[in-house]
């Protein structure tokens, strides 16, 4: 998964210049924006290496809100800015709570729709994203990480459409973020958060 996401973050760029080349933005698509409003679960995979596997440091699963909007170049192809609000993300070290620090993690992909199956409306996406950890509070101050991360999104999903404009969203994402956690100016190791997400939520077309 992780070698199929950096290969798409590489074209990723070539395949939107070409999108972009040839599309219409919107002109000729019928209700090109969408936005979607959806409460996201979000799983961390807390891999952990060097002196991390001893500490233990860990963040704790939670559920947040978040708005998405897209914009349809042509009838089968979109691009989708994720945004929330900075959400406080609870640090465990050893198992017992230790701090808390906020991530803010937007996210932008273009996605492939499957629009020829009616009111279910599949689709696939590929993407980048970047987090920013703000007001870092681990240990009483003794730890602190990195302040930013970026890496690649993989995203399945799709809109269940009640009418033309209205519709149920189901998605689930892969994102690509780390960083690495310090005790003082000793750098302790490195945590791959990369959480995968899981979102459902109310889609709105026009």
């Amino acid at each position: 998964m992780k070698n199929i996401l950096h290969k798409g973050l590489i074209l990723l760029p070539l395949a939107l210049s070409s999108f972009v080349a040839t599309s219409s933005w919107g002109q000729e698509v019928d209700q090109p924006w969408m936005i979607r409003a959806r409460a996201l679960q979000l799983n961390w995979a807390n891999q952990q290496n060097n002196g991390l596997n001893t500490t233990n440091v860990t963040a704790q699963n939670k559920t947040i809100p978040e708005i998405d909007i897209s914009y349809f170049l042509q009838k089968n192809i979109a691009l989708e800015l994720t945004h929330t609000n900075p959400q406080p993300i609870d640090i465990n070290v050893g198992g017992r709570s230790a701090g808390q620090l906020k991530g803010l993690p937007p996210s932008l992909v273009i996605q492939y729709y499957f629009t020829d199956l009616g009111v279910v409306k599949p689709y696939v996406g590929l993407g980048v994203n970047y987090t920013s950890f703000t007001n870092v509070n681990i240990l009483n101050g003794a730890a602190t990480v990195n302040s930013n991360s970026s890496g690649a999104v993989g995203q399945v999903g799709f809109d269940y459409m009640v009418d033309k404009n209205w519709g149920v969203n189901v998605d689930v994402k892969y994102i690509q973020m780390k960083t690495d956690v310090y005790v003082g100016s000793t750098n302790i190791g490195q945590l791959g958060l990369n959480p995968t997400t899981f979102a459902i939520g109310a889609t709105y077309r026009f």
